[in-house]
């Protein structure tokens, strides 16, 4: 292995462990998030303190637009610093700026993993330049959820944390036990019957579920330390399951489903309740349900909605910055690409099936 090569290794390292380590650590901001996007590029920049360790980073995904000669570069849940430091923030926008130049990128968009109504953040982001998305009307512009319920763990006892839970769930959770519904934790084998599961959960739910392959991907990507299936099992048989990674302070529900028999054993609410434990076993801080499927809290799924409200955690909408380099490509993306994204999905849908 070349110096270089050995330096690009070592940098990539030293990264990854301080996004894990810090408190606004996000896995959709780690490396091995990034090489689960195959379509795009990516690349990271740092700031260094005094003592010349990193104190702020940002995770770039580059993608080529496929109709003219520029670049969307993305920050999913950037930057990685401490929220109020201006001179760190200024610092990563100028870094940003480079990576975006290098590519010919006529937009920059970091959906920041701030509270929307974090007013400070956004005047801080406005003075470096950015324009806010105070609404999103269009959930094809939001890769990582606008909306988004997160339960607090930190400094909370597991009784202190279900007595929080609506009455219902609490009784759901001791349902499911009650009638014999068993948690397990699944092996990488084990995603085929997650994928059976889960095509049951789309077909019921009308919405698309990828190929085996997808989630084998993920498990293999972001690795057997940060991804955790667990399936609920009655009589033997697993009836429902839950896909969640773990990454840093936070661990999050990215899939889940059950089958249409035996619902009625409440499976779903006794899987969340295992993993959040997990979670707090862990040492995490923060259960992140994800989601709403929706862009503003009028527009949700209500079904979903009332299921993740349950568990007692808190609504967060999050803050979306840009910045535009090209107005007329800009333009154009926003205005066309909408039509070109659904027609790609389209596509997509129909070699899957």
């Amino acid at each position: 292995m070349s110096d270089t090569e050995n330096k690009v290794k070592e940098l990539e390292e030293e990264y990854e462990n301080f996004v894990k380590g810090h408190y606004k650590g996000h896995f959709a901001q780690s490396l091995k998030w990034a090489r689960t996007k195959t379509e795009w590029k990516h690349e990271i920049v740092v700031v260094r303190g005094e003592d010349g360790k990193i104190k702020g980073s940002m995770l770039l995904l580059i993608r080529k637009m496929p109709v003219f000669n520029a670049s969307l570069v993305y920050s999913p849940r950037g930057p990685v610093c401490d929220i109020y430091d201006r001179e760190t923030f200024a610092e990563l926008t100028e870094k940003a700026e480079e990576v975006c130049k290098k590519y010919h990128a006529f937009y920059l968009k970091i959906d920041s993993d701030i509270p929307n109504n974090d007013m400070e953040y956004k005047q801080m982001a406005k003075d470096n330049g950015y324009r806010i998305v105070e609404r999103e009307t269009d959930l094809n512009e939001c890769p990582h959820p606008r909306i988004a319920f997160r339960l607090d763990l930190k400094d909370k006892t597991e009784d202190e944390i279900m007595a929080n839970f609506h009455q219902k769930t609490r009784y759901n959770v001791r349902l499911a036990t009650k009638k014999g519904v068993t948690v397990r934790i699944g092996k990488r084998e084990d995603l085929k019957d997650f994928l059976e599961i889960m095509k049951v959960t789309g077909d019921r739910d009308q919405f698309f579920i990828p190929k085996l392959e997808y989630f084998e991907e993920l498990y293999d990507v972001m690795g057997e330390d940060c991804v955790r299936v667990f399936f609920a099992d009655y009589e033997g048989k697993p009836i429902a399951a839950i896909f969640d990674f773990i990454y840093g302070n936070k661990v999050w529900y990215m899939h889940g489903g059950s089958l249409n028999e035996k619902r009625n054993l409440m499976p779903a609410y006794l899987l969340q309740w295992e993993a959040i434990k997990w979670a707090k076993e862990s040492g995490c801080d923060i259960y992140d349900f994800r989601g709403i499927n929706a862009v503003n809290e009028e527009h949700r799924s209500e079904g979903l909605y009332r299921f993740k409200k349950g568990f007692g955690p808190e609504l967060i909408e999050f803050t979306e910055i840009y910045r535009v380099y090209n107005p007329f490509f800009y333009f154009v993306y926003k205005k066309l690409f909408p039509a070109y994204r659904r027609f790609r999905i389209a596509l997509t849908k129909k070699d899957k099936e």
